[in-house]
């Protein structure tokens, strides 16, 4: 009879003496692969959420009060638009975009707003010190995720947000959604700024922040008007979360000196908080599970050879070898495990995808990925927590099992 055959037979013959260690190992796996999965569709969703947000990176003058984190452009005060180029070529990760910025006051009629010059992405590809530096570019892991049930945001939102549009002509113009109303303007007429004529090119969606009182036009038009050389009021970044997380505003700090730099630390604070705590919760259930698991699949090993040493003894006084005996406790262990594996990660996944948007609040899919990694926790707990068992079998003395009652 083959050493499978035997195996096989001792597991259905004592079926029910393997349900406890079959459960533990089940339930270990199960909230281990559930965790796991409602995790990462969790960051991805964040993640999102921080790209919707735009620029979470402020460089700004350094002697600048941060009073409102999305008018800090409006103080007044100056630093040199070399700092962009400074940027650019530093070669830092998670700069996926830069988009300087020079503010003035502007009044229409009888209304206030704000005049903002930008760079379009043209300029950036055009100029060589900016060329190869990948700032519009995304890092793995960072950026719009595209979730299931879930649509990419609006064009034209992603536009004002970011402030980072292809192209912008030197008498283009963007009006905010205050601005156009105020005056009347739509896409296509005219405005006359400061002496110059521009063409509306577009008329932004309503935000609620300070943009919709904003014109946008040309970074260097704007400059011009001012009557200003190469200087700006701020640059605005999109950084990645997860370089941020690892000292990017530090990076650049120590960059650009005689700059202030300033995050939206509070939010990307929580998201790593958040992704910590669901890495950390699931690294306490596999820890769970590797004593709960092994110490079930360990007494149950223990036990078996007890309940067995008669059979063993006659096993190896047949010819049956210590490395045999070894052989037959061990697979049978690591059927425990492949199976305790596969019904978890199935049930683990089914938890994930009914649970995880009522937990998280963001659709979640089966991941096939964990497929593998749940096989093999569970597995391996099973080898570790039978294999001393397993070797006291091989090393018991035929005589001594028989003479036992």
């Amino acid at each position: 009879m083959k050493l499978r055959t035997i195996v096989w037979r001792e597991v259905f013959e004592r079926r029910n003496q393997l349900a406890t260690s079959f459960f533990a190992i089940l339930l270990g796996i199960t909230a281990i692969v559930a965790i796991r999965n409602v995790t990462y569709y969790s960051e991805k969703a964040v993640a999102r959420e921080l790209d919707a947000l735009g620029a979470n990176i402020l460089v700004l003058p350094k002697s600048c009060s941060l009073q409102d984190y999305y008018a800090a452009d409006m103080q007044g005060e100056e630093f040199p638009e070399e700092y962009v180029t400074t940027l650019a070529a530093s070669g830092l990760e998670g700069l996926d975009n830069i988009s300087p910025k020079f503010s003035m006051p502007l009044t229409l009629g009888d209304k206030h707003f704000t005049l903002t010059g930008i760079l379009p992405k043209s300029e950036f590809q055009a100029k060589a010190a900016w060329q190869g530096a990948g700032i519009f570019s995304r890092p793995q892991g960072c950026g719009v995720v595209e979730l299931p049930g879930q649509e990419a945001p609006p064009p034209k939102e992603t536009l004002v947000r970011k402030r980072v549009i292809d192209n912008l002509g030197e008498t283009d113009a963007l009006l905010g959604a205050d601005v156009a109303a105020s005056l009347g303007l739509k896409q296509g007429d005219a405005l006359d700024v400061l002496g110059k004529s521009f063409t509306v090119t577009a008329v932004l969606p309503q935000t609620g922040t300070v943009d919709d009182s904003r014109v946008f036009a040309h970074l260097h038009t704007v400059q011009t008007l001012a009557g200003k050389g190469p200087v700006l009021n701020a640059i605005e970044i999109v950084g990645c979360c997860l370089q941020i997380s690892k000292g990017l505003v530090g990076q650049i700090n120590k960059l650009l000196p005689e700059a202030k730099v300033v995050t939206v630390t509070q939010i990307v604070e929580t998201q790593v908080k958040t992704n910590h705590l669901m890495s950390n919760l699931s690294l306490v259930f596999l820890g769970i599970i590797a004593l709960v698991g092994g110490a079930s699949i360990a007494n149950y090993m223990y036990a078996n050879v007890f309940e067995r040493k008669r059979e063993i003894g006659t096993l190896m006084a047949m010819g049956a070898g210590s490395r045999v005996v070894l052989k037959m406790f061990m697979l049978k262990a690591a059927l425990l495990g492949l199976a305790g594996g596969i019904a978890g990660y199935v049930l683990g996944t089914i938890a994930a995808v009914v649970l995880g948007p009522q937990i998280a609040g963001v659709p979640v899919l089966p991941m096939f990925g964990l497929a593998p990694l749940a096989i093999g926790v569970a597995m391996a707990i099973a080898l570790v927590a039978s294999y001393f068992p397993a070797r006291r079998a091989a090393r018991m003395d035929p005589c001594a099992a028989l003479q036992e009652t």
